[in-house]
């Protein structure tokens, strides 16, 4: 009896001084070491990549898209259709995102994708500048898989630009300009696609607007 009562004691002695020493390593110390690493090397993504405008104030992120309410002013994203009311996330909301999952041969995505060709095609077009449907970007009428895709092509960029210039009152080689110093090209040089960040862009223009 007393050897069975000694043997739980110590099993249980042996347990607790584990679960201690588990809880101040994995719990305290470990979160600690990467939080502490990933501050001093990584401090920008770590704390969610964020831009600020040119009066310092944080305006979004890198990573996620911002909707702009068509306004004419600014670089349009791409559209935003994932999962949410009506099964179309048109304003980037982040509680729920996702892609349509229909089929590059659906009637219905055939039928948006020729519509938001067209729109693309009218909301660009300004004195002297009509895009060519035949050159319009795969990205600039079809979601990402997530629907909040921060980035565009330079191409579907390009597109916007005699719009943007006109809206605000910018020579169109300014804001071509703008457009190349805010092209990324692939990661490490070899993945991915060279990609232009909207909310940067539009925060850039912003700034040479206001000049």
């Amino acid at each position: 009896m007393n050897n069975s009562v000694g043997n739980t004691a110590r099993l249980l002695g042996a347990g607790l001084r584990a679960l201690l020493v588990l809880t101040v390593l994995c719990g305290v110390l470990y979160p600690l070491a990467v939080t502490g690493v990933a501050q001093a090397a990584f401090g920008h993504q770590a704390n969610g990549s964020e831009i600020e405008d040119a009066g310092g104030r944080v305006v979004g992120s890198s990573l996620i898209g911002q909707p702009y309410g068509d306004d004419p002013r600014w670089f349009q994203g791409r559209p935003a259709a994932g999962l949410s009311e009506n099964t179309l996330n048109t304003r980037y909301g982040l509680l729920v995102s996702g892609a349509t999952n229909k089929a590059a041969d659906s009637p219905e995505l055939l039928k948006a994708v020729r519509e938001a060709k067209a729109e693309v095609v009218l909301d660009n077009t300004v004195p002297g500048y009509t895009p060519q449907p035949s050159r319009i970007p795969a990205d600039a009428v079809t979601s990402s898989g997530s629907g909040l895709d921060p980035n565009i092509s330079p191409a579907y960029a390009e597109l916007q630009t005699h719009r943007v210039a006109a809206r605000n009152h910018l020579p169109v080689a300014e804001v071509t300009k703008l457009v190349e110093a805010h092209t990324e090209g692939r990661t490490l040089g070899f993945m991915g696609e060279p990609r232009v960040n909207v909310l940067e862009l539009n925060v850039a223009l912003k700034a040479l607007a206001e000049k």
